[in-house]
């Protein structure tokens, strides 16, 4: 086969996997591609084969959407490259970096140091921890609600079943509907701890895969409530949070979030082996650069402060 077919084929395989990525999005799994691979594997004499550049990514939910800008943009840099995102909840990427099947693990949560200690054995080698981004944790409530701050005390109260009508929280005399995120979830794990201070969840909350999820519950439910990513609210209402009751209420804006005083701002991370290929360090590096920033607010998040 002539190397002008071959391209052909190739560029035709890939188009073709692009499709089938769009038509899969019950799997939160792209891939995304650009280049030409021709003489990747040509059978020449000369015996020279080009590497062919590819980066996994695979973990948070949260962090999916701003994966997949990351790499349509790195791809338009990096013409040859190829960069396959997928989600699953942060516990899933971490998994698939202890395990070995996947170059980085997005997180939206730190490691904790027993998973650590999981990779270390596992694979010899330690784990480099990178922030990438910051994400402030909202408390999502329908466009109707009559509610618009909250303190940290109260949305507990909540979650734990202990308040359980909006009228107690100055809403309507109606029960209050909750949703929130499945238990690999990085910010399931960041709410239990930093809102519940490690109590479970009350048994009536609707888990669900993914913010986008919990988001779209709550925008068709009048009476509902949810947590999630700030990148996330599209018609739904994000509360005003107060650190404690009689404090003063802030926005999760991203001057409350550079700045802590929203008191759910939390840095999101990247986390990569020891010896990571060039490709995965290089990818990195994008992203903590210039056009990786950009990038985040052009998602929906937040870039990092300039100190960090």
């Amino acid at each position: 086969m002539s190397t002008r077919v071959l391209g052909w084929v190739r560029r035709t395989a890939i188009g073709a996997l692009f499709s089938a990525t769009a038509l899969s999005a019950s799997a939160c799994t792209r891939t995304f591609a650009r280049g030409d691979d021709r003489g990747a594997s040509d059978g020449s004499a000369t015996g020279s084969v080009p590497d062919k550049v590819v980066v996994s990514i695979k973990g948070s939910d949260t962090m999916v959407i701003l994966a997949q800008r990351w790499a349509e943009e790195y791809m338009k840099a990096s013409p040859g490259s190829t960069v396959q995102v997928s989600g699953g909840g942060s516990s899933t990427g971490i998994t698939a970096l202890i395990n070995g099947s996947t170059d980085i693990c997005e997180s939206s949560r730190p490691m904790s140091d027993s998973e650590k200690a999981t990779l270390l054995s596992a694979r010899k080698q330690s784990v480099i921890e990178t922030k990438v981004a910051l994400d402030a944790v909202a408390i999502y409530v329908n466009e109707s609600n009559p509610i618009h701050e909250i303190s940290i005390a109260a949305i507990a109260q909540v979650y734990r079943g202990e308040i359980t009508t909006w009228s107690a929280l100055g809403g309507p005399d109606h029960a209050i509907v909750l949703y929130g995120r499945e238990n690999n979830s990085g910010t399931y794990a960041y709410f239990k701890e930093h809102v519940l201070g490690g109590r479970d969840f009350a048994p009536a909350m609707q888990t669900l895969a993914g913010t986008a999820a919990v988001s779209s519950a709550v925008k068709g439910d009048v009476f509902g409530i949810g947590f999630g990513g700030v990148a996330y609210g599209d018609g739904v209402h994000a509360l005003n949070v107060r650190k404690a009751d009689g404090a003063m209420a802030t926005s999760p804006s991203l001057e409350t979030t550079q700045d802590g005083t929203y008191p759910l701002s939390r840095f999101l991370f990247l986390y990569t082996m020891s010896d990571a290929a060039p490709s995965t360090k290089k990818f990195v590096l994008w992203v903590r650069g210039p056009e990786g920033q950009r990038t985040i607010t052009d998602v929906g998040y937040y870039p990092l402060p300039k100190k960090s």
